[in-house]
């Protein structure tokens, strides 16, 4: 239709690129199935992955409408850009598939759930071409990545914003190996499994037979896993334990994971610029001071960098009341996006590592919270009703004032009227007197 085609051209630039750099266009050709009761065994059975969108029924507004639209698009050009890969793509509603939902274990309305083997893996992050492109492609990988050689070690060290694990085996046929690859299967792509067969990458490594480190976000040591040779279940129950990390980045494939992964409702959340000469001082600081800080089970800092999401800047900036063209950091809300922000006595310089570790002892025993920030606004408003009554006062007293001014005026008025009638009472006897004198006259003349 029109309004597809229209919402197309603003969605993907027309203009031509040189070659090698051509953006893929939506072809106009459905590839994209409308999945229900009849053709969900076939479509499951068809393609080795297959990846589904969950929504609720179409809504009748046009804006919602469009936004419906706007999300088979993104659906439709990732089928188009991995038409050769073996990925099957469908939309289910949520009302009149219901049954079919259920049958596939479909949930939550606006997620999208990859079918692959006998896994469903839940897309939690931010619904967009590239961003779902990249997750898919990142599924089609082998689970474990091997690692041969002093240079690939070296591409594994400088992977600091990922939590990974990496193994010393014997061989692929080890059974060790085996059991540690079926774990990896069932956290990929969120986390990164490594293996080596190479004794003098294992000694790089202080890594032992069938031993496992795993590695934190941004810490500079890993953990061994104790009780070598893992079983799959061991290994699973210890990422489960150890998932969520001091110290985080929000990424744009798994956004909403990090986000709905909080701690009592709150999380501490950090802004600050990689590119930023600033942003990278503070972002240091932030490092080390979660490095001595990881024994802390509940402590768990979101670092967000603004030029990642520049979309959401001025969002961020109104609902948060914070300038991200300087680092910041505070506590947020999850529940309503109340925050407390840490106040920094001097705009030029960063805080310490101890003023930073201080204000998130602060945070973690509770003296600064978000609930006291509402307090604060309920005292406003209090002072407010007490003026507000003030005021009240005051114009009562001002109203009495003006009722006894107009009593004295009426007072007043009073006694000029009677001032007047007593001016009448003296003409009165005045022309009485000059009548007698008329009198007085007349007998003289006679």
């Amino acid at each position: 239709c029109k309004a597809t085609h229209r919402l197309l051209e603003f969605l993907f630039p027309l203009a031509p690129a040189e070659k090698g750099l051509e953006f893929p266009q939506y072809d106009g050709k459905d590839r994209v199935l409308d999945i229900n009761d009849k053709n969900y065994k076939k479509a499951l059975k068809k393609d080795s992955m297959v990846c589904l969108f969950y929504h609720g029924p179409i809504p009748d507004s046009k804006e919602q409408q469009k936004q419906h639209q706007m999300t088979e698009l993104v659906l439709e050009l990732v089928a188009q850009v991995l038409e050769e890969k073996d990925i099957g793509f469908g939309m289910v509603d949520s009302h009149k598939d219901a049954k079919v939902a259920k049958k596939l274990g479909l949930e939550e309305e606006g997620s999208v759930y990859v079918f692959k083997d006998d896994r469903v893996i839940e897309f939690d992050g931010l619904l967009s071409a590239n961003t779902l492109t990249e997750f898919l492609l990142d599924l089609l990988e082998e689970p474990v990545e091997v690692i041969g050689n002093a240079l690939e070690l070296r591409a594994f060290d400088r992977m600091e914003e990922d939590i990974r694990l990496i193994g010393y085996f014997k061989s692929e046929d080890s059974e060790h190996y085996e059991a540690f690859k079926e774990a990896a299967e069932q956290f990929q792509p969120y986390i990164k499994f490594f293996a080596t067969f190479v004794k003098s990458v294992a000694k790089e490594l202080t890594l032992k037979m069938n031993e496992v480190d795993f590695y934190e976000p941004f810490m500079e040591e890993p953990v061994t896993i104790p009780g070598k040779p893992h079983s799959e279940e061991d290994l699973v129950e210890f990422i489960t334990e150890h998932r969520r990390p001091t110290l985080r980045k929000l990424r744009a494939e798994d956004m909403f994971e990090t986000w709905e992964d909080d701690i009592e409702g709150i999380h501490i959340v950090a802004f600050a610029e990689e590119e930023d000469p600033d942003g990278y001082e503070f972002l240091e600081i932030l490092k080390e001071v979660a490095r001595d800080n990881t024994h802390l089970p509940e402590l768990s800092i979101v670092w967000i960098d603004p030029d990642d999401f520049p979309l959401l800047i001025p969002y961020w900036e109104k609902t948060f009341k914070v300038d991200l063209f300087r680092p910041q950091i505070g506590v947020v809300n999850v529940t309503d996006a109340d925050s407390v922000w840490m106040e920094m006595d001097d705009e030029e310089d960063l805080p310490t590592p101890k003023e930073l570790e201080d204000w998130i002892e602060d945070v973690l025993s509770g003296k600064v919270n978000t609930e006291d920030d509402d307090e604060e606004d309920d005292d406003d408003d209090d002072d407010d009703d007490d003026d507000d009554d003030d005021d009240s006062e005051d114009d009562e007293d001002d109203d009495s004032e003006d009722d006894e001014d107009e009593d004295d005026n009426n007072g007043d008025d009073n006694d000029e009227e009677d001032d007047g009638d007593n001016e009448d009472e003296d003409e009165d006897d005045d022309d009485e007197d000059d009548d007698d004198e008329d009198d007085d006259d007349e007998d003289d003349d006679e």
